[in-house]
């Protein structure tokens, strides 16, 4: 079994010390990668097993966030998510571009337009609200022969 460690290679003695107890054999560093023989491998460990303490480990780190894990047959990739400006951009304007949405909407009815009657809400569908499922009854069970 072999983990490509990609960017994550500064990492990888920790990574190697991390995984031995939870795969049962010793990992070797090699380079930028992490090489595990699968003969050694305790018993029941699979590489979606290992997907898993991968991501613990990036979790433990803080890092967790910042990396995705992919299994392709025995091996395992540590790919860096580019995290773009667009999404840190979102998260501050997310608020305002609320605020600006609902100023866009017209304060007064258009021309021609019916206004709706004070009495009544304004297009407020009355299956808003979530409808309940109806209890269902038992049914009756079938009698068989053999219970005559």
């Amino acid at each position: 079994m072999k983990v490509a460690l990609g960017t994550l290679k500064d990492r990888g003695d920790e990574l190697a010390t991390f995984l031995e107890p939870r795969v049962g054999a010793k990992p070797s560093l090699a380079g930028d990668s992490i090489e595990i023989e699968d003969e050694s491998v305790r018993e029941g460990v699979r590489p979606r097993q290992v997907k898993t303490y991968i991501k613990r480990f990036l979790y433990m780190k803080g890092v967790r966030e910042k990396y995705r894990v992919f299994v392709a047959g025995k091996e395992l990739t540590i790919q860096e998510i580019e995290v773009g400006e667009e999404k840190e951009e979102e998260k501050k304007k997310g608020p305002e571009k609320k605020v600006e949405e609902v100023k866009a909407e017209p304060e007064s009815p258009e021309v021609g337009a019916t206004a709706p009657s004070k009495k009544e809400p304004a297009e407020e569908p009355k299956a808003a609200k979530p409808k309940k499922a109806t209890p269902k009854k038992p049914r009756a069970k079938k009698k068989t022969e053999e219970e005559d």
